[in-house]
């Protein structure tokens, strides 16, 4: 399972969220469009696929991510297809249009929401392993990608990455049960920050928990922004802070394989761990990474990147595990959808917040995403503090939010 939805999920990462940065050039220039007007377009995929998430995610809750899954790969062919036979710059936009609602409803979100319907007791470790494959989704598209567009063209390129759909992805979420394989427990369970205990899980229905899901909406949001903010402007932004540019080139390069080390990390090390314990660990990365490269200069950067790129690999893996931990298995996809539309929003907006930052304050830009990550290290250290006064409440006195 794991390697059919980590397959499935390269290629989905790959021919949407990777693409514009190859495809936007050749495509604005033959068909005369400015290049930001391609990034535009690009980013209005993202809002929509953050509308189109809770919905997603009700229907694999209700019917399963097989059928889900499948139409998401109708869904990317269609786009895909549309974007290779554009004739004029709304038809680009339109084909995007397609492409948001194939990924708000066909990355790891749905993924995981599939993950947990049919595995809700162990669904954690495959959910790591998922995110394992995926993260090399930059590493094999964009040489695919850059190969296609010498061999192709950019038209051929985006029928390429649509037929893939069809004679890869397709055949692989066929493969999928239809029906869940564990048993959802009796009782939705979630265990302590800080302690073996178990407690009922909070629920999304009571001002606890609503409580608790708009700060975990928040951390997922911040986490997004500064991710997205630096794969956008890295190299440059390491050269606003005194590195030559082919320093700062090899920099951004190392953030990939340490996201990677991040989430071994995470498999082997903090696997026991609450997810509550390595999203704390993780948000602090980036503000610490910021520190260092204030004070080590080249040295400096190359921790930074370590710093910030496995805390970003974390915080991917806890996007999936820390709700599940802390609401249970049941509703998931519907919870992740909203947990995660305000990331995609501020996802889809950080490349251009960002550059203004930097058009404004230089590299000291990023002591705004270190006082970021800071204040979600602060939600995320008062919510443990929370589940811990929750977990010491005697058995005899009912909690706010506990279920009826």
């Amino acid at each position: 399972m794991v390697l059919r939805l980590g397959t499935t999920q390269t290629l989905a990462w790959a021919s949407s969220y990777y693409l514009p940065a190859l495809l936007a050039a050749p495509l604005a220039a033959e068909l005369g469009m400015a290049v930001t007007h391609v990034f535009g377009a690009f980013t209005l995929a993202l809002v929509i696929s953050a509308l189109v998430g809770p919905a997603a995610g009700r229907a694999i809750d209700r019917h399963g991510g097989r059928a889900v899954l499948l139409a998401t790969n109708l869904l990317f062919a269609a786009g895909l297809a549309a974007l290779g036979f554009a004739q004029a710059e709304w038809q680009v936009w339109a084909a995007w249009c397609v492409v948001g609602v194939a990924m708000g409803s066909g990355l790891y979100d749905a993924a995981f929401a599939t993950l947990v319907r049919l595995y809700p007791v162990s669904a954690r470790n495959a959910i790591t392993g998922i995110t394992l494959i995926a993260g090399f989704a930059s590493t094999v598209g964009w040489p695919l990608t850059q190969w296609g567009l010498d061999t192709l063209g950019w038209r051929g390129t985006c029928l390429g990455w649509a037929a893939l759909h069809i004679a890869v992805g397709l055949p692989l979420h066929r493969w999928l049960p239809r029906g869940r394989v564990e048993e959802m427990p009796a009782i939705q369970v979630a265990v302590s920050p800080d302690s073996h205990a178990s407690t009922p899980a909070a629920t999304t229905h009571t001002s606890a928990g609503q409580g608790v899901a708009l700060v975990l909406a928040a951390v997922f949001a911040i986490a997004w922004f500064t991710s997205t903010a630096m794969a956008a402007h890295l190299p440059l932004l390491l050269q606003a802070q005194g590195l030559s540019a082919s320093t700062a080139l090899g920099v951004a390069m190392l953030v990939g394989p340490a996201q990677v080390a991040g989430r071994l990390l995470e498999f082997g090390f903090l696997r026991r761990a609450h997810p509550l314990l390595s999203s704390r660990f993780a948000t602090a990365g980036h503000p610490l990474g910021v520190l260092l490269l204030a004070l080590g200069g080249p040295l400096g950067g190359w921790l930074f990147a370590v710093m910030h790129g496995m805390g970003n690999g974390i915080l991917t893996i806890a996007k999936g595990t820390l709700p599940l931990v802390v609401f249970g298995a049941a509703g998931y996809g519907e919870r992740q959808g909203w947990l995660m539309a305000p990331a995609r929003v501020a996802q889809a907006f950080a490349p251009v917040l960002f550059g203004l930052a930097m058009a404004h304050w230089g590299g000291r830009a990023l002591w705004l995403t270190a006082g970021l990550g800071l204040l979600a290290l602060a939600l995320l250290q008062g919510l443990a503090l929370h589940m811990a006064r929750r977990d010491a409440v005697p058995a005899t006195t009912p909690r706010p939010d506990a279920p009826a």
